[in-house]
């Protein structure tokens, strides 16, 4: 009885085979299921004696299938395996730049006073050739080091021809000051350029805003604000120790006579006066 049956699918099948691919594979889902039925047929109703066919089923149908075209071979094809992913991981958004936090910023400096005048300890010169030793005295005195003037003559190179430069001042008073906070600036030529002016203006502001004194070395002659002449050909050292009108004033301690210890100068009076050499602070 089981031959009839398979002698009659196989005709069913070689009827489909013109057929489009999704009727074939139809075709062939229909004939597993009637196979299977007819091989449980054969063998008999009892539940316990029927074996598993659709695999000997679909193995011989699929051999029969084989000779119908390539269409048919398809039906009983594995699905094709997934193709691992190439595709690149999308990179991560950008981080944006941390933003200052304006309660941990730090606070812009104070400005400076528009005048200030420091406290110092005035001495004259004790001889024609210690302007230099006098003047580094007198600074220093303006941030509390006391020295005489013989204690700075020897470092500073002194003799009877005088002290060289303003070169000689800074090293001294960056010697003695912590932090060495001295720096040389020369003034070049007959007369101080505006800009070399301003410059003067900034540094004498800067120095003595931090308690600190400037000494000047100059040449020639110059008027204060009060009409006073002073004039030294030769050279001459003085100490800057105070300010007015946001540096434009500056308070000169001058430890040539006794007599006119201090007087104001403007600030392009002096630069003019330090034409040809220059100053420390």
């Amino acid at each position: 009885m089981e031959e009839p049956v398979k002698h009659r699918l196989k005709r069913q099948l070689r009827r489909l085979t013109p057929e489009r691919p999704y009727q074939l594979a139809a075709a062939s889902a229909a004939v597993l299921v009637l196979a299977t039925g007819a091989g449980a047929l054969a063998v008999g109703g009892d539940e316990d004696s029927i074996s598993p066919v659709p695999v000997t089923a679909a193995s011989e149908a699929g051999s029969d299938l084989a000779d119908s075209g390539p269409e048919a071979v398809a039906v009983n094809a594995a699905p094709p395996s997934a193709e691992p992913s190439t595709a690149e991981p999308s990179s991560a958004e950008p981080l944006s730049a941390p933003t200052a936090d304006p309660d941990l910023t730090e606070e812009a400096a104070p400005e400076p006073p528009t005048s200030k005048v420091l406290e110092y300890d005035y001495q004259a010169q004790i001889n024609f050739y210690y302007c230099g030793p006098a003047a580094v005295r007198n600074a220093l005195s303006a941030t509390g080091v006391a020295r005489t003037q013989d204690e700075l003559a020897g470092p500073l190179g002194t003799d009877q021809f005088g002290t060289d430069s303003a070169e000689d001042t800074t090293r001294v008073l960056n010697a003695e000051v912590a932090g060495e906070p001295y720096q040389t600036r020369m003034i070049s030529g007959g007369s101080a350029t505006p800009a070399q002016m301003d410059q003067l203006q900034a540094d004498v502001v800067k120095a003595i805003s931090e308690d600190r004194s400037v000494v000047v070395n100059i040449a020639g002659s110059a008027t204060d604000t009060a009409g006073g002449w002073h004039s030294f050909p030769g050279g001459h050292y003085v100490a800057v120790v105070g300010y007015d009108d946001d540096g434009r004033l500056v308070q000169i301690a001058d430890s040539a006579n006794p007599a006119t210890s201090s007087y104001w100068m403007t600030t392009i009076a002096l630069a003019n006066w330090a034409a040809t050499r220059g100053y420390s602070a």
